[in-house]
C-alpha cells in the first residue's frame, strides 16, 4: 500500500483522528488497560492491540464505527450483550452515534485474559 501511513505506537495511531474520535479511542485503550494491566501494547495489522501470551485484541476507528476485533471466541462468548451491532466472526462494529459499550468491552477483555492464561498454561503443561 504505498502512501499508507505506518504506526508504530498506538499513540501514533490515535493522533490522526479528530479530536472526538481521539476521546472515544483514549477511552478504548485506558478500559482494555485496566481489564489487562499486565497486557503489552503494540500495532499489528497497522491497528492499535493488546497483547499477553499472544494477541488478545485489536481496536480501530473508521468513518463510522470503532472496529473492536476480540477473536471468535469473544464475539461468540458475550453473542447477547453485542446483538444490538453488527458482527461477524471475529468483530464487531460500534457505531460512533452511539454510545460506546465500555463495561462490555471491559468484559470481553477479561474473558480474553483468562482464555489466553489457561492457553499458556496447557501449552506450558504439554512441555
Amino acid at each position: 500500500m504505498e502512501g499508507a501511513k505506518t504506526f508504530h505506537t498506538i499513540d501514533e495511531y490515535i493522533v490522526q483522528f479528530p479530536d472526538d474520535v481521539q476521546e472515544i479511542l483514549k477511552t478504548v485503550r485506558n478500559v482494555i488497560k485496566a481489564a489487562a494491566p499486565e497486557a503489552s501494547e503494540r500495532i499489528s495489522y497497522q491497528m492499535p492491540t493488546f497483547a499477553m501470551h499472544g494477541n488478545l485484541v485489536h481496536f480501530a476507528a473508521y468513518k463510522n464505527h470503532i472496529g473492536f476485533y476480540p477473536t471468535q471466541r469473544g464475539i461468540s462468548a458475550f453473542e447477547e450483550a453485542l446483538s444490538d451491532y453488527k458482527r461477524s466472526k471475529g468483530a464487531v462494529q460500534f457505531p460512533l452515534n452511539k454510545p460506546i459499550p465500555y463495561e462490555v468491552i471491559s468484559q470481553i477483555v477479561t474473558f480474553r485474559v483468562k482464555e489466553n492464561i489457561e492457553k499458556a498454561a496447557a501449552k506450558a503443561k504439554k512441555k
